[in-house]
């Protein structure tokens, strides 16, 4: 235990989340901050429109936030707590012109396989227009990361799963 200071896995979470803000930011993104049971979330969102996806607008949302280690009850809470606050914030009217994209994820430096397991299995939908795609993120000092999301197809939204995986490249990484 180091009495100096937080442990080297906190501060390489810290790190993370810092990097991962910057990304955010220089991406576009509008980054703000929530809190979530006393830690603080760092949240960025966009919305995109393309000609491809004939005239649906997404919103892209990514919540984030360091917790001492990522279990299955703590990321399936903060992935629940994650999309009922996109949807409550989301502009426009859901629908099939519409949708919202989640990125509801934890960093730590310890992540229990079950939870990296239930991150990569599959994407959470709700109704037709809120699509969640959970990502616990392992950082380890130094700078090295080990990322679990689900990176399939869904069954509905699938017109922006290129999109949405091409973003959570760009900022979990």
């Amino acid at each position: 235990m180091n009495h100096n200071g937080p442990e080297p896995a906190a501060d390489a979470a810290t790190a993370y989340l810092t990097r991962l803000q910057e990304r955010l930011t220089d991406d576009g993104c509008t980054v703000t901050s929530l809190h979530w049971k006393d830690q603080p979330v760092v949240i960025g969102r966009r919305a995109d429109r393309k000609v491809r996806w004939f005239g649906t607008k997404t919103e892209l949302f990514v919540f984030a936030t360091a917790v001492p280690e990522i279990d299955l009850t703590t990321l399936a809470g903060f992935t629940g707590w994650s999309m009922s606050y996109a949807k409550s914030v989301r502009k426009g009217l859901p629908g099939m012109r519409n949708a919202a994209m989640v990125l509801p994820a934890l960093v730590s430096g310890r992540v229990q396989p079950d939870a990296a397991q239930w991150a990569a299995e599959d994407a959470r939908v709700v109704g037709a227009t809120l699509i969640g795609r959970p990502v616990a993120v392992q950082a380890v000092p130094g700078g090295g990361v080990r990322v679990a999301m689900y990176r399939g197809q869904v069954p509905v939204g699938g017109l922006f799963t290129k999109h949405v995986l091409a973003k959570a490249a760009l900022y979990f990484r």
